[in-house]
């Protein structure tokens, strides 16, 4: 099957909205990590609702919420990635995923410090 390229612009926005949105439902749908971080973001909407969160609160939530959200899909692709160039262990796959995987530690880090500025003074 040879690719073809839509030279319209809409249709061919239209097909890439289409492609992300199944990839976005493949992650949440497939993906254990992004299973809980998708959760989580459900929860803290949830939250953001019960304590009426200000709306630069819920700027920095959303952002937070998908930053996570988003760079858990970049680690996903390149694990994919390297598990379909390299099936079996190498030390240098290995240190591939280990750096994607902090990126996705670094996106947590700052979107719990983010809830707890928003939250903890909700509780105090």
């Amino acid at each position: 099957m040879e690719f073809q390229k839509d030279n319209t612009f809409v249709k061919g926005r239209l097909k890439s909205v289409t492609y992300a949105f199944k990839g976005a439902l493949k992650l949440i749908s497939t993906e254990h990590s992004v299973m809980v971080q998708f959760s989580l973001g459900i929860l803290m909407t949830i939250a953001g609702f019960y304590f009426h969160i200000s709306h630069e609160e819920w700027l920095f939530q959303t952002l937070a919420i998908g930053l996570v959200l988003s760079i858990e899909g970049l680690n996903t692709a390149v694990e994919k990635v390297a598990d379909f160039i390299h099936p079996n262990y190498h030390e240098r796959i290995g240190f591939i995923k280990d750096i994607a995987a902090g990126a996705v530690f670094f996106a947590a880090m700052t979107a719990i410090a983010i809830g707890l500025i928003i939250y903890i003074p909700k509780f105090v």
